[in-house]
């Protein structure tokens, strides 16, 4: 007699082994088909989605999954270290249908301030002043010394968070991917900077986009609107800082880029649609909960069951040719953005923060390379993000004091706006 075939054993997605070498793990996965058993932490079970069409008709079927996860949630420890990215609350990620376009609206109205030209110049600054402080030394950590800071001084713009609050902002969010032990105090930092702002400009309204978002016609209570920011702030700042530091090690490590960042012909523009395919910065998300019990793409499913989009190991399953430009198999364009109606708001801020911040560096530093051997990179455990820890390079030392005093000089000239141009 035959033996029952026994379902595959959870594969985690969580510790060293998996931030080293992700893409093994998701070879492993397809052999059990479009969907597999995966481990997120410990007793956290999920179905990852690895097939590419199967991942695009998830994100597009709202029929028959649901984004609110309070039933699966009820059936997880209160302490669980996924729950700062996972657990319920009121914003355009978790709900659906008319609460969700709710949300939607007020998010997409306040981004839609955001004026292109005016967010270059301010990552521009941004970045001359982050790469002057360390570009007369020869060397240094692309990831701790600029691609993590400078999404949060745009957001400390944008939001008008206070500048001695950035780097618990910084804090608050890395903890919140990391799904370590100390996610949810990580999380409870975040939010409590974030009330503490929006109960400031309740009572005095400014220019910046939190004022916005309380004045806006969805009428958001403060709750709602320091939920809003948190996710505009967490699903922004993690991901682009990655970008930025995937797209930087793609260009040092490459061969088509010459072995430097400005002597090869691939440009910013490439190295970053590489690493959107490729490497995504926001590897494994989505979490989508059947309404009732279904089978989907031949697998059966339980309702509130949770299914996560493997972003990194779909694109890789149909993955361009990267060799012939334009040439690919599969399907038409890569899910680092995700798909449906809860495809990222901030696909365009995102893209020209991460151009601008890379343009930048290797127009100043341009011979940089990497300071160690490339086997001696460390990622970030975790089963959400694919992070560096650290980028450390080495380069010809630049003295920026003479650029730096120019760019202060026509700044205080022309007293040019702030990176929100919001109306009367």
């Amino acid at each position: 007699m035959t033996p029952p075939v026994q379902p595959p054993q959870p594969l985690a997605l969580y510790g060293p082994d998996f931030a080293t070498d992700p893409q093994s793990h998701y070879r492993r996965l397809r052999e059990h088909g479009p969907l597999a058993p995966v481990r997120l932490a410990p007793g956290i079970e999920a179905l990852l989605v690895t097939d590419y069409q199967a991942a695009v008709d998830l994100l597009r079927d709202t029929h028959t999954f649901t984004k609110d996860p309070r039933a699966w949630q009820a059936t997880v420890p209160d302490d669980s270290p996924v729950l700062p990215m996972l657990g319920y609350r009121p914003t355009a990620l978790f709900s659906d249908g008319d609460v969700h376009a709710r949300y939607r609206d007020a998010i997409n109205d306040s981004l839609a301030l955001i004026e292109p030209h005016v967010l270059r110049a301010e990552v521009a600054r941004v970045a001359q002043m982050l790469i002057g402080e360390f570009a007369a030394t020869g060397s240094g950590d692309l990831i701790a010394q600029y691609a993590r800071r400078l999404p949060v001084h745009v957001f400390v713009t944008w939001f008008g968070v206070s500048p001695g609050d950035s780097e618990r902002i910084v804090n608050g969010i890395a903890g919140m991917f990391n799904s370590a032990e100390d996610a949810a105090t990580a999380y409870a930092d975040l939010v409590e900077v974030v009330t503490d702002l929006v109960a400031d400009r309740r009572a005095r309204p400014r220019r910046d986009l939190t004022s916005y978002l309380l004045a806006h016609p969805a009428n958001l209570d403060n709750d709602e609107t320091v939920r809003q920011i948190t996710l505009i702030m967490s699903a922004g700042h993690d991901p682009t800082t990655n970008l930025i530091g995937n797209a930087l090690l793609h260009m040092l490590t490459d061969a088509r880029y010459a072995g430097s960042l400005h002597g090869g012909a691939m440009t910013a523009h490439e190295a970053i649609n590489e690493v959107l395919w490729q490497d995504p910065p926001l590897a494994n998300f989505a979490a989508h909960y059947p309404r009732h019990d279904t089978e989907f793409h031949g697998v059966r499913l339980r309702t509130g069951q949770l299914l996560l989009v493997s972003y990194a190991a779909a694109n890789t399953q149909s993955v361009p040719d990267l060799s012939n430009p334009g040439v690919r198999s599969g399907a038409s364009a890569h899910l680092a953005w995700s798909a449906g109606p809860h495809r990222c708001p901030a696909k365009q801020p995102a893209l020209l923060i991460a151009m601008t911040a890379i343009e930048q560096l290797t127009s100043q530093l341009c011979d940089a390379e990497l300071d160690i051997p490339v086997n001696g990179l460390k990622w970030r455990p975790g089963p959400f993000h694919r992070a560096l820890v650290r980028l450390p390079v080495r380069f010809t030392p630049v003295d920026m004091t003479a650029e730096t005093d120019r760019h202060d000089a026509a700044e205080g000239a022309s007293d040019g706006p702030s990176a929100v141009s919001i109306g009367p």
